[in-house]
């Protein structure tokens, strides 16, 4: 099976946030950056405990991203992949993504993609989507459980209620949430040899954003807090009326 992985890069989850002066672009200065927890601890894993239970396949990620982002992809390497592909372009929106990992993946014969469900800076869960749509592949998200029987790829869904199990004819592209494999930790040998496996850089087809960033604002600083005893229930909820008009 030859499968594809998307990984982006992303600030650590305890950065700081902070914005460049027009407000128009997020301030990296300082900041640690990650793989995607989503790509990295589900997509990624998922794929490479496949590719060992079958005994064979390749493992391919693939990142739109500019040279600073390299450091990143090999630490996807280090975990397992066995190749890394970047895209030379400064991702800007979802389209211009899923646009540039398609021109790239159209021609390649991958039997699987898989990405996170989302990244955890915007959040925004379309990526996956639109490259399944430019691709002409059905689609999958929120994706707890993978298997795959021959050429069919049986995945569960967490919904309300209960569990979705869908059967799906490969090739296909899935957005993987948490249950799908566990964290792995690079050890040693992997990030050595993550130092000689292949990383190659194509350059961008060409398309651009479809929405820009008009501005980011940080949300209103929290206001006092008001304790009410236990006992005075009437004046927690005169205030709920009155003050936080909640209800």
């Amino acid at each position: 099976m030859k499968t594809l992985v998307l990984i982006s890069q992303v600030p650590d989850t305890t950065a700081r946030i902070a914005f460049s002066a027009d407000q128009t672009q997020y301030d990296g200065n300082g900041v640690t950056f990650i793989v995607n927890p989503y790509d990295e601890w589900y997509a990624l894993v998922r794929a490479l405990e496949l590719k060992e239970a079958a005994g064979a396949g390749t493992v391919t990620t693939i990142t739109v991203g500019p040279a600073d982002t390299e450091a990143t992809i090999r630490k996807a390497l280090a975990i397992g992949a066995d190749e890394a592909v970047r895209v030379d372009a400064r991702p800007q929106d979802a389209f211009q993504v899923a646009a540039e990992v398609a021109a790239y993946a159209k021609d390649k014969g991958f039997t699987l993609i898989l990405a996170g469900k989302e990244t955890i800076d915007h959040n925004g869960g379309q990526v996956g989507a639109m490259l399944a749509e430019l691709l002409d592949l059905p689609y999958v998200p929120l994706a707890s459980k993978l298997d795959v029987s021959g050429t069919t790829a049986i995945v569960e869904r967490d919904v309300p209620g209960g569990v979705e199990v869908l059967e799906v004819t490969l090739p296909c592209v899935l957005g993987a949430a948490k249950g799908m494999a566990e964290q792995r930790i690079p050890n040693m040998r992997g990030i050595m040899a993550a130092r000689t496996k292949p990383l190659q850089v194509v350059p961008a087809s060409g398309q651009g954003p479809l929405a820009a960033t008009v501005r980011f604002e940080l949300p209103p600083a929290k206001g006092a807090v008001k304790l009410i005893p236990a006992d005075q229930a009437g004046t927690l909820i005169a205030l709920l009326h009155t003050e936080a008009k909640v209800i």
